[in-house]
């Protein structure tokens, strides 16, 4: 599998949020991770907090990175349809897709716990919940938050830990 890192530089700017997530959305898509799959919604999600986090917390630019599945290629004509494609190119499969957000404060995350209406204070957790695995680690003079998810295969349904497939869950907006 091959797989395609790109990057983003972010500003100190609130409305650097929304940037980010449109230039996400589209790196997303490139990668064949279809904007209206889970997947993501989740990555998304995941990028909108670790950005907000950096822009809000520490008012210095940041890099949005992302390490995702390359696109499979498409077969040339000369290719039967389940060969593989060119010499040393792998095609795309599952895999896990990587989130980075490095900024230049040296102050660690700090994970809070909002209390009842608080609008705020829930970036972490958020984090916590839906990636697969994250933390941080120092980069140069500051910091790089990162979060992972992993990519399931085609045609495996997503199963809660109850073993009700999430396709027979109803959800409700409150």
């Amino acid at each position: 599998m091959q797989v395609l890192h790109v990057q983003l530089e972010v500003r100190p700017d609130p409305a650097e949020v929304g940037r980010a997530r449109r230039w996400a959305r589209s790196r997303l898509a490139g990668s064949g991770i279809q904007v209206d799959e889970p997947l993501a919604e989740t990555l998304i999600l995941l990028i909108s907090e670790l950005v907000t986090n950096a822009v809000v917390h520490t008012g210095c630019p940041a890099v949005l990175r992302m390490r995702l599945p390359d696109a499979p290629a498409a077969p040339d004509a000369g290719e039967a349809a389940g060969d593989a494609g060119a010499a040393g190119t792998a095609q795309a499969g599952p895999g896990t897709v990587r989130v980075e957000v490095a900024d230049a404060s040296a102050r660690p995350p700090r994970p809070r716990h909002a209390d009842g209406d608080a609008t705020n204070g829930r970036g972490l957790e958020l984090v916590d919940g839906l990636a697969d695995r994250w933390g941080w680690q120092t980069e140069g003079a500051g910091k790089s938050i990162w979060c992972e998810v992993d990519r399931c295969e085609s045609g495996v349904e997503a199963v809660a830990f109850d073993g009700t497939t999430y396709e027979d869950v109803a959800y409700e907006a409150v």
